[in-house]
């Protein structure tokens, strides 16, 4: 029988071993690997799963011929219980800390562009502040960065919320857009040209983020509009360095912020070709968690991140 009360639910019902099973279901997608890796008996991970289910009233996950699915139910219980499980990691890491005489932790994400200006500079002053203060930096695409966030596996993110669902979990404060230009290497054939046309752009080879990302669907978008068939050549990678390289050693393109590339734009080793692709990506800012304290690390670099961003806007 379901029970109203969700204090109820969680101080009567709920324990650590619920947490563990659901993240290893979500995780394995089968009783029996999710029961080992939650170190159970799979008789104990059923009556646990049916304990769960009876208690909420509702089913968690559909029994398929071959393991589980995690239901619409299902698959909040698994976030939540990950975040969780996440927090309680954090609690413990803080209390070691304190009792080794650290000054704590920080896990940030971050997508590219921020990662190699805005980051390093927030990093740097950081650790002249806190020096024995722990930093762990992701760098992804947003809509990665904001599920670990929502997870409880990251403190905070420089990216975008991306949806209205994760929106309602989250606080966000704008940094700044990011124009994007067209970039290859200086002595590219396209680069002599005066005028290009998209229709010269669809045959070449590609550096293209992975799908999903905004800037992706924004290019998928413009050839689309403009009646054309995405380029056929195309690479994979948010790798900054994979990038460049593949840029200077063949006759790929990619779209890019200028401020990502700035050193190899003033060496004259990359170039910006002669077309406005017209892109603007939304705003990336700082990202965290409604009703969720940060630790005393993690208060401190939100501190440098928001010190950094007012400096540049009054610049």
């Amino acid at each position: 029988m379901s029970n109203s009360s969700p204090d109820r639910f969680v101080r009567t019902h709920l324990k650590t071993r619920h947490l563990v099973l659901l993240v290893e279901l979500g995780r394995h997608g089968s009783i029996f690997h999710a029961a080992e890796a939650a170190h159970l008996t799979q008789p104990a991970a059923s009556k646990l799963l049916t304990e769960l289910e009876y208690a909420l009233g509702v089913q968690l996950f559909e029994r398929l011929p071959r393991g589980i699915a995690p239901t619409w139910y299902g698959e909040i219980m698994i976030r939540r219980a990950g975040a969780a499980l996440a927090e309680m990691d954090a609690a413990h890491q803080e209390v070691m800390e304190l009792l080794s005489g650290l000054s704590g932790c920080v896990s940030i994400g971050a997508v590219m562009t921020p990662s190699t200006n805005l980051i390093p500079q927030a990093v740097t002053l950081l650790k002249s502040r806190h020096a024995r203060l722990h930093v762990a930096i992701q760098v992804d695409t947003s809509k990665i960065l904001i599920q670990r966030l929502r997870a409880g596996e990251l403190d905070m993110v420089i990216g975008r919320i991306l949806d209205t669902e994760s929106a309602a979990e989250l606080n966000f404060e704008p940094l700044t857009d990011e124009p994007h230009s067209l970039i290859a290497r200086s002595t590219h054939p396209l680069a002599q040209r005066k005028k290009l046309t998209l229709e010269d752009l669809a045959q070449e080879a590609w550096i293209l983020p992975p799908g999903g990302s905004i800037l992706r669907d924004r290019l998928t978008a413009l050839f689309l509009s403009h009646g054309l068939d995405q380029p056929t050549e195309t690479v994979e990678t948010l790798s900054l360095p994979v990038i460049t390289s593949l840029l200077m050693a063949s006759d790929m393109i990619v779209a890019l912020p200028e401020d990502l590339i700035k050193t190899y734009l003033d060496s004259n080793l990359l170039t910006v070709l002669p077309y406005d692709l017209g892109l603007r990506m939304d705003a990336y800012g700082i990202v965290t968690r409604k009703q969720h304290r940060l630790s005393p690390g993690a208060q401190a670099m939100l501190d440098v991140l928001r010190e950094l961003a007012l400096q540049r806007a009054n610049k």
